[in-house]
C-alpha cells in the first residue's frame, strides 16, 4: 500500500454522537416488533440503520489495517498470489467501509464538507491513491485504470470531498465494467476550473434513468435500472447519492453521459485553481 489506511478512513461519527446525545422522555410500552421489516419501518428505524451502519465499521476496519499489515510484510514474506488475494480483501472491506460511511453521511442529511475551506492538494496523488483502491478488482477483470493529470497539477480545493467522489464513481465503474479501461481524467478549463471525470467502457445506459439511479433508495426490477437488462447498480444507489451530494457542496452538479458500445462516463466541474493562483 502507498497510502496508510488511517488517512483513507474521512468517516463523521457525528451522526451516531447526536442521535445518542438528544434526551428522549420514556417511552410507553409498545407491542414487541415481529420482525426487522416491522422495527425499520417503525419511529426508531432510522436510528437502528446508523447503529448498525456503525457497528459495522469496526470489524471491517481491522480487516483492512491487518490486510494492509500483512500486504507490507509485516507477518512475514508473502507471495505475488497472496499479494495479489490481500489486496482483493482490502479492495472488499473498503467498499464495505464506504457503504456504511455513506449511510451515516445520508443520515445526517447535511451538505456540510468535511474540509470547509479550499486548501493546497495534489491530483496526482489524489487519482493515485483511487487507482490503489479500485486495481485489485480491476486487475483480476483484466481492466486498465487510467490516470489523466492536469497542468499544472497542484491545485486548491476541496480534496477529500474530490476523492471521496471519485473513488465512489471509480468503484462503480470497475464494478459494472467487463472488458477495456477505466480512466480519471482532470481536464483544465480555463485557469481556475479543472472538469473532473471517471469514464468507463461498460455496457452504458440510458441517461434518462440516471435522476432514479442517484436515488438513495428506489425499488429494482426487471432492466428498469437502464443497464441493458445486464448489469445495473446497486440496490440502495448510495454512492451516486453520496457523489452528487458532495459535488453540489462544492458548488456544481454531477452530470452524465452515456451510450451503448461506447460505456459512460460521470463528471462535474468545479472551482480548483493551480496552486500559485489559488494561494
Amino acid at each position: 500500500m502507498t497510502t496508510n489506511t488511517a488517512e483513507r478512513l474521512d468517516w463523521p461519527a457525528a451522526a451516531v454522537a447526536r442521535a445518542r446525545s438528544v434526551p428522549a422522555p420514556a417511552p410507553a410500552p409498545d407491542p414487541e416488533p415481529s420482525d426487522l421489516a416491522a422495527c425499520l419501518a417503525g419511529p426508531n428505524g432510522l436510528e437502528l440503520v446508523v447503529e448498525l451502519a456503525h457497528d459495522l465499521r469496526s470489524p471491517l476496519t481491522s480487516i483492512l489495517f491487518l490486510a494492509e499489515a500483512l500486504q507490507q510484510g509485516q507477518g512475514g514474506p508473502v507471495t505475488p498470489e497472496q499479494n495479489r488475494q490481500l489486496g482483493l480483501i482490502y479492495s472488499a472491506a473498503f467498499s464495505l467501509c464506504a457503504t456504511a460511511s455513506d449511510v451515516l453521511e445520508l443520515a445526517r442529511g447535511s451538505n456540510r464538507l468535511v474540509d470547509r475551506l479550499p486548501a493546497p492538494f495534489s491530483v496526482a496523488e489524489t487519482f493515485a491513491s483511487v487507482r490503489s483502491m479500485v486495481l485489485p478488482i480491476a486487475e483480476e477483470k483484466g481492466l486498465a485504470v487510467r490516470l489523466v493529470h492536469p497542468v499544472p497539477e497542484r491545485r486548491v480545493g476541496h480534496a477529500r470531498a474530490v476523492s471521496r467522489t471519485l473513488l465512489n464513481l471509480a468503484t462503480n465503474a470497475v464494478k459494472f465494467t467487463d472488458k477495456g479501461f477505466v480512466e480519471l481524467t482532470a481536464r483544465p478549463i480555463g485557469a481556475r476550473r479543472l472538469e473532473f471525470s471517471v469514464r468507463d467502457t461498460g455496457p452504458g445506459f440510458d441517461p434518462a434513468y440516471y435522476a432514479a439511479l442517484s436515488q438513495p433508495v428506489r425499488p429494482v426490477s426487471g432492466d428498469g435500472n437502464g443497464r441493458n437488462g445486464r448489469h445495473h447498480f446497486s440496490g440502495s444507489g448510495l454512492g451516486l447519492a453520496i457523489c452528487a451530494k458532495l459535488v453540489r457542496a462544492m458548488g456544481s452538479e454531477l452530470r452524465v453521459e452515456s451510450r451503448p458500445n461506447w460505456g459512460s462516463r460521470f463528471f462535474f466541474e468545479i472551482e480548483c485553481p493551480a496552486e500559485s493562483i489559488g494561494r
